[in-house]
């Protein structure tokens, strides 16, 4: 028995991805006052290391996100 058209249509269709907290200003994220994750402060030290800058464990989320902002641009990571 074929498939519906419209089964074939909906698997078919493109996929839109819903927005996600890169696309929403850091001073508007809702953990954004909480301490950076593992993740952010394991790359961040990375970034500090080959920029020569010290790094503060005691950044925000979204302080370190922003800050490793800045250190890509001036690394070339970016």
């Amino acid at each position: 028995m074929p498939a519906d058209k419209t089964d074939n249509d909906a698997l078919n269709a493109p996929k839109t991805e819903a927005p996600g907290n890169a696309d929403k200003p850091v001073d508007d994220w809702v953990t954004g006052d909480e301490r950076m994750t593992g993740a952010q402060a394991s790359y961040l030290k990375t970034l500090c290391e080959e920029a020569g800058e010290e790094f503060d464990p005691s950044l925000s989320k979204a302080d370190a996100s922003k800050r490793i902002d800045t250190l890509q641009g001036k690394t070339g990571r970016g």
